[in-house]
């Protein structure tokens, strides 16, 4: 059984047909799926979906793109919901300078990452950290508030082998998904060959980046055997040892989900 370790189920693109799609996932081998927030309406979404199914659980945070959404008041409302049984993580947080070139907005980015890390410090839970056109700055802070005794997941990796095996070394683990089976991702590639298979999440990002052969259709966990042949392939091993070691992977990081 598969464990999806990020996906936005709340996006609206999963309106017409939300109800179908997560009730089949048992039937498919989706054992559990963390549906993760991005701004403020989304985590509130998320809850109300930790509600519905038993096998969803979520992750609170706002997304270096919303923060935007993030005042004090907002942060205390993540604080208090993050305490909830079902809530697993704090994330997705982090950095994006890819969509963000303005300075300012970059430092206040800055501070509401260390901010809810801080958060996760607090409430001993994980985190997923998005860092997008940012490395240097995402390594540098993530050293400046010793995160190594933050345990978590850089997800949707975009970085060099190199710098995975740093966050690796800092007990980090690396995710995985859709983009690992496109033609042009060499570094990923290398990432998913090299790492420790034992520091792998299996991910989609749904509805974004669907892996190949449904690349630029919308994505959902039912592609995430793609994504595991692919590591399979890549490593040598079978995909059965993808799917077990990442399922003991995840269920070790988010511990309120076993």
């Amino acid at each position: 059984m598969i464990f999806e370790s990020h996906a936005h189920y709340d996006d609206k693109q999963f309106d017409p047909d939300r109800e179908e799609l997560l009730s089949s996932m048992e039937e498919h081998g989706i054992e559990r799926i963390i549906n993760v927030g991005s701004d403020f309406a989304s985590c509130k979404r998320t809850l109300e979906l930790t509600e519905q199914y038993a096998f969803v659980y979520g992750a609170l945070g706002i997304h270096p793109s919303d923060i935007a959404d993030l005042k004090e008041e907002t942060y205390e409302w993540l604080r208090e919901n993050a305490r909830l049984p079902k809530v697993v993580a704090i994330g997705e947080i982090g950095l994006d300078y890819y969509w963000e070139k303005d300075a300012e907005v970059q430092n206040r980015q800055r501070y509401w990452f260390c901010r809810q890390m801080e958060l996760a410090r607090e409430l001993s839970l994980p985190v997923i950290i998005h860092s997008r056109d940012a490395a240097e700055d995402t390594m540098s802070l993530m050293k400046g508030i010793h995160s190594e005794q933050i345990p978590g997941v850089i997800h949707c990796f975009s970085y060099s082998p190199e710098l995975a095996q740093e966050y690796v070394k800092m007990g980090y683990y690396i995710g995985i998904g859709g983009v690992v089976t496109f033609k042009n991702s060499k570094k990923l590639k290398e990432t998913a060959a090299s790492i420790p298979l034992e520091r792998i999440l299996l991910e989609t990002d749904c509805p974004y980046l669907a892996p190949e052969p449904n690349r630029g259709k919308r994505n959902s966990s039912l592609n995430l055997p793609y994504v595991a042949k692919e590591i399979a392939a890549l490593r040598g091993i079978t995909e059965e040892e993808v799917i077990e070691t990442t399922r003991e992977n995840a269920l070790r990081l988010f511990t309120k989900g076993r």
